[in-house]
């Protein structure tokens, strides 16, 4: 194996999932990918990868082939950016994914002025209600906020952000202000569905004074706007981000409840594939994106 090309190859037949799929994505015809698959398995002296009628099975040799070489890809890919770099420009595609509500906000005219330096990029945004379900393979920075479940990716921090639970004061007219997390058992609520997580256990704490209540939801939905939304029209109280309720506090559309109980925090990361040997595109658009909220996110300003 002389280059990348056979190592991009086999990457293709395994993202596109079978040889139809690869032969569309890579402009040739099946049986040609068939032909260039042989070739290389009789190159190695090794079966990469068994076909069936029905699906590809990568063999241990193939998977083997695929988790090294994408590293090794990825660094040269990475080493001729910055040479590209060092002559005047970045260079190559960026794939990013962010949340639906945040992306919009704040993720997208990010890239847009980003873009607008560097107009050799191409950015391709994928705004998701849960970005972490997806494959993360195919993005070079998934833009994710809380808590970070169990994950071989490496979080670069972009901005602190807290939770608070809010209602609108027409909704406090009808039910009264609660004076305590278990009071919320008896509220209207409403909450957001997002990365399968068990969004009607609301956790509270004040010093080492830990509560878990378990609210009713009457309404829910996969879209941080239209809880807002529905919570300024005081259809129930909402747990909801920071830097998506913070303009209607100030407003007044909302009012924050139970001040003095924290929940858990809620901070944006951005994840990626590893550490080092990022392509210098990757690299600089993470410090850009960092240096948008500092020193401080909007929501605090």
């Amino acid at each position: 194996m002389t280059d990348s090309a056979d190592i991009r190859f086999l990457l293709t037949i395994r993202e596109s999932g079978s040889l139809i799929a690869a032969a569309r994505k890579l402009g040739l015809s099946p049986s040609a990918v068939t032909q260039r698959l042989q070739q290389l398995e009789k190159k190695l002296d090794t079966q990469l990868v068994n076909r069936t009628a029905r699906r590809l099975q990568f063999t241990g040799e193939g998977m083997l082939l695929c988790e090294r070489g994408a590293e090794l890809v990825q660094k040269f890919d990475a080493l001729f950016e910055d040479l590209q770099t060092r002559r005047g420009g970045l260079v190559g595609t960026l794939k990013i994914n962010a949340p639906l509500g945040f992306g919009r906000r704040h993720v997208a005219p990010a890239i847009a002025d980003f873009r607008q330096q560097h107009p050799e990029i191409d950015i391709a945004l994928t705004l998701s209600d849960q970005p972490l379900t997806e494959t993360m393979d195919p993005f070079d920075i998934v833009v994710h906020i809380g808590e970070l479940p169990v994950s071989n990716r490496v979080g670069y921090a972009i901005a602190p952000n807290a939770r608070f639970v809010c209602a609108a004061p027409a909704l406090l007219k009808r039910f009264g202000v609660p004076e305590s997390p278990e009071d919320l058992s008896t509220f209207p609520c409403i909450v957001l569905r997002e990365n399968n997580e068990d969004v009607s256990l609301w956790q509270f704490s004040k010093g080492r004074t830990r509560r878990s209540v378990r609210v009713s939801p009457g309404l829910s939905c996969n879209d941080g706007d239209v809880i807002r939304q529905w919570a300024c029209e005081g259809r129930g109280v909402i747990l909801r981000s920071e830097w998506d309720v913070a303009g209607d506090i100030s407003t007044g559309r909302l009012v924050r409840l139970l001040p003095t109980w924290k929940t858990p925090d809620a901070n944006v990361i951005a994840l990626t594939h590893q550490r080092t040997g990022l392509p210098a595109r990757t690299r600089h658009f993470m410090q850009y994106l960092q240096s948008r909220f500092r020193p401080a996110p909007p929501w605090r300003r």
